[in-house]
């Protein structure tokens, strides 16, 4: 099974290199964002809970993230493997993560970690909020996001680079080319 994290701070490209990596490989798709956005659209209770915190630009506790990510995989057991994107953002979740998938039986292939400027981040937010109009894509919002990646988020890398699984690629380029630089990788696992 291949089992594949694609890191990398808001506006790296994960969402759009993830749909062309599922398509290559047949793997199923778990982005912590979209499962928010589900659950937020659909009013769940978890939702509710989900939306104020989002709003407020802060991430979702672990406990949360966590209990969906289980369910959403253990909802799809015919699955030739996952991407996970947009978590872990924490060790602790990494750690979680890694302890779940090795109760059934797999584990992480590898880590990918899209390098992206600031700068260039910022542009393609803004660029991706005149177009989707995403709330978690407002100025303030954004800032704050940016910072939780460079200031805690970015702390899980070494974590995975200790298992040997980190590999970076530059995220800055034509989207054919970074996913060129992608599936060379991929291939390697």
């Amino acid at each position: 099974m291949l089992n594949l994290v694609i890191f990398g701070p808001p506006g790296a490209g994960k969402g759009t290199q993830s749909e062309k990596l599922i398509a290559k490989y047949n793997l199923h798709h778990i982005s912590t964002g979209d499962l928010f956005r589900a659950h937020i659209k659909n009013q769940t209770e978890l939702g509710k809970e989900v939306s104020q915190i989002i709003a407020d630009g802060n991430l979702v506790p672990d406990s949360i993230t966590i209990a969906m990510l289980e369910q959403e995989l253990k909802n799809n057991p015919q699955a030739e493997g996952f991407i996970f994107d947009g978590f872990p953002r924490t060790v602790p979740q990494a750690e979680s993560l890694d302890q779940f998938l090795q109760e059934n039986n797999t584990s992480i292939s590898g880590v990918i970690a899209l390098d992206v400027n600031e700068d260039e981040l910022k542009q393609r937010i803004a660029k991706r909020q005149e177009i989707s109009g995403r709330a978690d894509d407002a100025a303030d919002k954004l800032t704050k996001r940016i910072e939780e990646y460079f200031n805690k988020t970015i702390h899980v890398l070494p974590y995975y680079e200790a298992q040997g699984k980190l590999v970076k690629v530059n995220g800055i380029g034509e989207i054919e080319e970074i996913f060129a630089n992608l599936t060379a990788v991929i291939d390697a696992y």
